[in-house]
């Protein structure tokens, strides 16, 4: 295991950042793509709260790999302006924490993407421009209901803008109905890291291993071309039938998989991940 760099959205697992630091210690995980911090967005804590995160991750011998920031997640028609100024200080935070990496998206777009096409690419450049010299990389996810949604549009986005990074995440493909051997053929030579996330043609995710995403192919890819870096992110489902929280008749959309809390399901991810890359 010692040739991977296993980091997690520990926010999953926990809302609290102290909660987040036993998580990625009984996992024995490097540190955190960080997205959630004792309840607030991490483009949004103060630059004091930023440190005072800095000085629990360094006494448990925990890094920031990546800011998973929401920069990139609004309309193409809403006001940049104020979202450039957001982004501004996630780089701050990001610089606070020591992470090289800041995660963003390419706007929601509309069912018509391609008349949209010279917005995004204007806006991505702006923040590459902003990061210029910061020593802090960019890097695109493929999301549902961006512009980079399928890997053409994202293999767009990398040659227009060269310095930009990618981040493959086979359950976001998935959800998609985008073939993921076909997605990685086009954009493994733009892939600097990978979300750890399955899913199934339902729609469903499910761990790593159980879903139409390929994810074992995919990441055996990765690493034979060099790739360490992997981010788990286990969106998966809580059963909270016992908690109430249904309306009645409404029925959870859980399938095969459920888990009773936060904690099972991060840490059931985290397992049948490490027992997939066993299997490498």
């Amino acid at each position: 295991m010692e040739k991977f760099n296993i980091y997690a959205f520990a926010d999953e697992a926990d809302k609290s950042i102290d909660g987040q630091i036993n998580a990625m210690l009984r996992n024995n995980l490097k540190g955190l793509e960080i997205r959630g911090v004792d309840g607030e967005n991490i483009s949004d804590i103060s630059l004091d709260k930023a440190k005072e995160v800095k000085e629990k991750l360094d006494a448990n011998g925990l890094i920031t790999w990546s800011i998973g920031s929401p920069i990139g997640k609004i309309n193409i028609t809403d006001d940049f302006a104020p979202h450039l100024d957001k982004f501004k200080h996630t780089l701050e935070i990001a610089n606070i924490l020591g992470s090289k990496n800041i995660r963003l998206f390419s706007f929601y777009i509309p069912k018509n993407a391609d008349i949209y096409k010279n917005e995004v690419l204007d806006r991505m450049g702006k923040f590459l421009e902003v990061a210029k010299n910061t020593g802090i990389n960019l890097c695109h996810e493929n999301e549902k209901g961006i512009f980079g949604d399928t890997p053409e549009r994202c293999l767009e986005l990398f040659k227009a803008l060269p310095d930009l990074k990618g981040i493959f995440d086979p359950a976001n493909f998935v959800q998609c109905g985008v073939d993921t051997l076909k997605a990685w053929k086009l954009l493994k030579g733009n892939t600097y890291y990978m979300h750890i996330k399955d899913a199934k043609k339902d729609g469903f995710v499910v761990p790593s291993g159980f879903g139409d995403g390929n994810v074992k192919e995919i990441v055996e890819n990765y690493i034979a071309r060099g790739g360490k870096n992997l981010t788990m992110e286990p969106h998966l489902a809580v059963f909270d039938g016992l908690k109430n929280l249904e309306k009645e008749g409404d029925t959870s959309a859980i399938g095969e998989f459920e888990y009773e809390s936060n904690e099972i399901a991060f840490d059931t991810a985290c397992n049948t991940f490490k027992k997939l890359l066993g299997e490498l």
